[in-house]
């Protein structure tokens, strides 16, 4: 009898089971890389893509949405955490440090939900996991394989429009070169317009793709219990969009289809073939899959819910970052409203167009760089190869390619100070770890979290402080120091500041160096490596010879992997590539630098031996590797 009983409760309880099971909808993120807004769906009459367009025919797409970061790895540790990655330490490319204790994983909140977690296939985060994040994360992980009636969070993430297979050739042509519109700052070659052409065509085979996926939830009768978001994980990879923290670097496709029965947690407005004005960006994505499933997104997150039960009023503004972008150092912000793009650069002394060297594999790079050597450039093409104002403040509405900089335009002032302070505010209330120099932040947080650190009162005793010398660094004009204020800054207690401190002097070029040569000559002994290199850089940019020549020994000194830790020889390698032939005395010492040791932080391997590479051929007067 109790045997019956209990069967009987089973199946009484099964329906009930069941219809919990439905009440919880499915959702299906596709991804595609390096990928804008560059589809037919967002008005671009170029492009092929019948199947994402057909998506937002059912669906919303968001006018403006931001993937916070121009590059992969930044941008997917920005949804993977929910939070912005500066705050964390983890914004440059290809890092690797602890996430803050008290936070997992987007997805390990939706496992321990029941839900069946699964990724195809690309991680790439900045971040060691923090234990099982995925049921499955691979190439074959599909939604399938969950047991029968599990609710599924599945991840496709497609590769074919990739930066890397825009240079591919041969290639089989879709679009004619002769119908790109090539934006302002691209000089019109045939190299450009078969790199954009490629580009599109490759979109064209990736909505192939997100085709299919869409198909298999049809096929298995899932489409009306699953909620699918579409979006690129950054801009396009073409140069001056992957990596540059602009709207043409962070402005995404974002996509979003609720199937009646899930409406109610539709975003508000929502419509088939709507349009959502709200400003999203990455990292509202963890927040707002929590919410959709029903979850309280923890209080820690910085982004905002969008859609479901916790969704959130519409913000005011979104933000960008540009940190270390492989083997090159660079620190700008940027912020963004409806209709303005404001950025800040906190090292104006170095060009947009760095060397980047995986950059420069691709034809639009080397005949653009090679234009501007040869003096053929308009000035909105050569503009990408200068040096950088300190401020930029674009119309997008009116200036959709960036190139009209309202800086100093005086119709724009009330504009520009209103964004210079939302970004300021952001970056102050996030706690930006950027404006700590990266291998200052590892050796001060060797283990555990640098969030933590920071909110523990273990690594910067008055953050504003050091922000305030970061952005007086690249921005206070010479005639305003005075010697009792560069005296405070050289000997301050706090490494970072100090290492502004050298950066002002950078910066400032001559005038600078004059004015703290002194300061700078001690500073080469400093206990900091940060702040050894810089004052070298400095003094080998613009000392005299004597200086130049001690300059040279700190930073073959800092190069070496041997003696260094990776960080420092990154930064020590950039700025003796910086020095150019001052650095020719020199030339055998940097040829015998290690290019790695045994022990390498992650994904550093690189990064040294390009370095070296590039150093060289310069000295060596051999063309760009």
């Amino acid at each position: 009898m109790r045997l019956l009983g209990f069967t009987l409760t089973l199946l009484l309880l099964m329906p009930f089971a069941s219809s919990l099971a439905a009440d919880r909808p499915n959702i299906v993120w596709i991804t595609s890389e390096d990928n804008g807004i560059e589809l037919g769906c967002y008005g671009d009459d170029y492009a092929t893509t019948p199947n994402i367009d057909a998506l937002a025919e059912m669906g919303m797409r968001y006018s403006t949405c931001w993937s916070n970061a121009p590059v992969c790895a930044p941008a997917r540790t920005t949804i993977i955490s929910g939070m912005y990655p500066p705050s964390m330490g983890a914004q440059h490319m290809r890092s690797h440090l602890n996430m803050p204790k008290a936070l997992k994983m987007f997805p390990q909140y939706l496992r321990e939900a029941g839900y069946y977690c699964t990724n195809n296939s690309k991680e790439d985060y900045n971040l060691e996991k923090p234990g099982e994040v995925w049921d499955e994360s691979s190439r074959n992980a599909h939604w399938k394989k969950r047991d029968d009636d599990q609710p599924f969070f599945a991840v496709f993430n497609h590769t074919i429009s990739h930066e890397s297979q825009l240079r591919k050739r041969p290639h089989t042509a879709i679009h004619d070169p002769a119908g790109v519109t090539v934006p302002k700052y691209h000089p019109d070659t045939p190299e450009v317009r078969q790199d954009w052409a490629q580009y599109y065509d490759k979109l064209t085979e990736m909505d192939q793709k997100v085709g299919n996926n869409i198909k298999e939830l049809k096929d298995g009768n899932l489409l009306e219990d699953t909620i699918i978001f579409y979006y690129g994980d950054h801009g396009s990879g073409m140069p001056r969009h992957k990596r540059w923290p602009y709207d043409s670097g962070l402005h995404v496709p974002m996509i979003v289809y609720f199937p009646k029965k899930y409406e109610h947690l539709a975003p508000e407005g929502y419509s088939a073939n709507g349009v959502s004005e709200r400003l999203v960006s990455f990292v509202d994505l963890a927040p707002t899959v929590l919410s959709i499933c029903g979850i309280e997104p923890p209080e820690m997150l910085q982004g905002s819910a969008f859609a479901g039960k916790f969704a959130t009023d519409d913000p005011d503004f979104i933000y960008g970052f540009r940190g270390r972008m492989d083997e090159r150092i660079d620190l700008v912000r940027s912020v963004r409203n409806e209709r303005f793009v404001y950025l800040r650069q906190f090292q104006p002394h170095r060009p947009y167009g760095q060397f980047v060297h995986y950059m420069f594999q691709t034809p639009t790079t080397r005949v653009w760089y090679q234009m501007h050597l040869d003096g053929k450039l308009t000035p909105e093409q050569d503009h990408f190869w200068n040096t950088k104002p300190v401020e930029e403040l674009y119309d997008v509405e009116n200036d959709p390619d960036e190139v009209v900089n309202l800086a100093d335009d005086p119709e724009y002032r009330d504009t520009l100070k209103k964004m210079r302070n939302a970004l300021f505010s952001h970056m102050n209330s996030t706690q930006d770890l950027g404006i700590i120099p990266e291998a200052e932040l590892h050796a001060r947080v060797p283990n555990g979290s640098p969030y933590d650190a920071q909110r523990n009162g273990q690594l910067l005793d008055n953050y504003g402080e050091v922000l305030f010398a970061a952005a007086a660094a690249s921005q206070a004009p010479v005639e305003t120091a005075t010697k009792e204020t560069i005296q405070m800054a050289f000997s301050h207690p706090e490494n970072t500041v100090r290492y502004w401190a050298c950066q002002w002097a950078l910066i400032n070029k001559e005038d600078g160096v004059s004015r703290s040569r002194d300061q700078l000559v001690r500073r080469l002994d400093d206990e900091s490596s940060s702040v050894r290199v810089a004052a070298a850089e400095a003094l080998g940019q613009y000392g005299n010879d004597q200086d130049l020549q001690k300059a040279l020994k700190v930073l073959v000194k800092a190069a070496n992997l041997e003696e260094s830790d990776v960080y420092t020889a990154i930064a020590a390698l950039n700025a003796l590539d910086n020095l150019d032939g001052k650095a020719s005395s020199v030339r055998d010492q940097i040829a015998e630098l290690p290019t790695k040791v045994k022990k390498m932080p992650p994904r550093t391997d690189s990064y040294v031996p390009r370095l070296l590479q590039k150093t060289l051929a310069d000295l060596d007067g051999e063309p760009l590797p």
